[in-house]
């Protein structure tokens, strides 16, 4: 990282340099997810394709809207926002989403682990940078509340009748969408 020409008044530069770190890593996770997002979108098939397909435009809309206000903060604080395709892949830590044309079930299960890793990675980033930076804390807050509303609507499409959740406890993408197909017996 580069030194800081200024920041916020109020904020030491070492401490938003810490915070411009943690918007860093969570603004290529949101480029990450809204373009997974456009990926299951275009890649979902069978029972309640539509209902999934028309769920999923919204909340790409939703994420491009975080992923913009993630990048200004990271502007206004005296940071450069990269956005740009090499740096995503870069900045990422995870793997790519492997899943290419799939049933309803199967993405749903792997896009719930998914969320689950991104909303997990939020909260860590909240409890970094909120005693340094409550405006960055509060902006991470009010996205992670819109995040986990959209897990919500997968997992309403996962869950039994009896409240049970197939992908409880899974870590991976393949498990998510295996155990989705499975607890369906598909």
């Amino acid at each position: 990282m580069t030194t800081l020409k200024f920041t916020v008044p109020g904020l030491e530069e070492s401490d938003s340099e810490k915070v411009i770190r943690a918007l860093e890593e969570r603004l290529t996770a949101l480029i990450d997810l809204e373009l997974t997002l456009k990926h299951i979108h275009w890649n979902v098939v069978g029972e309640n394709f539509i209902a999934v397909h028309e769920m999923l435009d919204p909340q790409v809309v939703g994420i491009r809207a975080m992923v913009d206000a993630m990048a200004e903060r990271i502007a206004t604080l005296g940071g450069v926002p990269v956005g740009t395709p090499g740096a995503v892949a870069e900045g990422r830590q995870w793997s790519d989403y492997r899943l290419g044309k799939a049933t309803v079930l199967e993405h749903l299960g792997a896009l719930d682990v998914v969320y689950a890793g991104v909303n997990e990675s939020h909260r860590k980033a909240i409890a970094a940078v909120d005693k340094l930076d409550p405006v960055s804390a509060d902006l991470l807050t009010t996205q992670l509340a819109d995040l986990e509303l959209y897990q919500w609507f997968v997992r309403a499409h996962l869950e039994s009748g009896t409240g049970t959740l197939p992908t409880s406890g899974v870590e991976s993408e393949e498990a998510g969408a295996r155990s989705a197909r499975q607890a369906r017996g598909r």
